[in-house]
C-alpha cells in the first residue's frame, strides 16, 4: 500500500487550505515542479488519499444554519436494520454527517435545519418515519468554536 511522504503530505495540507489551488500554485507552496505535483496529486487521487473536492458551504447564508447533533438507539440492531438505517438516513438532506458509535447510541447524526420548529417537524415527519428507532437525544449547536479540515502534520 501506498504511503504518502513528507511532500504528499504538504500537498495534501495545501489541498485542504484551498482546494481550488492549480498545479502551477500547488507545485509554487511545496517547491516542485508542475509535472511531478500533478502525477503526485493524481497518485493521491487514485490511492484514495483523496476521496473529492468540495465547497463548504455557509448554513447560515442558506438559512440552514440551526446545527443539531442528534444521538440515536435503536430498537435493536442487526445488519438487515443497521443496512436500513444507513440507506435511510443517506436519503435525508438534513443529515450532513453520520457515524455508527459506541457507548449509549448507536449513531450519531449532524443536522442542519432552518430553526427549531423545522426541527421539530423534522424528527417527527421525516426519522419518525423508521420504525426502529428507540431513542432520540438531541444537542443543539449554540456557536461553532472550531471547524477543520486539516490532517495533523508536524511542520
Amino acid at each position: 500500500m501506498y504511503q504518502p511522504d513528507e511532500t504528499d503530505l504538504k500537498i495534501l495540507k495545501a489541498l485542504q487550505e484551498d482546494g481550488r489551488l492549480t498545479t502551477k500554485e500547488l507545485a509554487a507552496k511545496v517547491n516542485l515542479s508542475a509535472t511531478p505535483v500533478y502525477e503526485r496529486v493524481r497518485k493521491l487521487e487514485k490511492e484514495g488519499f483523496i476521496k473529492k473536492y468540495v465547497a463548504i458551504l455557509d448554513y447560515e447564508k442558506l438559512h440552514r444554519g440551526f446545527g443539531v447533533f442528534c444521538n440515536i438507539k435503536l430498537k435493536q440492531i442487526n445488519s438487515t436494520i443497521a443496512n436500513d438505517f444507513v440507506n435511510f438516513v443517506a436519503q435525508i438532506p438534513e443529515v450532513t454527517e453520520c457515524y455508527n458509535i459506541s457507548g449509549e447510541y448507536d449513531y450519531l447524526l449532524k443536522i442542519q435545519a432552518p430553526d427549531m420548529k423545522y426541527y421539530q417537524s423534522f424528527l417527527i415527519n421525516t426519522l419518525g418515519k423508521f420504525d426502529h428507532i428507540a431513542g432520540i437525544h438531541s444537542v443543539f449547536v449554540m456557536d461553532e468554536i472550531k471547524q477543520s479540515y486539516g490532517i495533523v502534520q508536524n511542520d
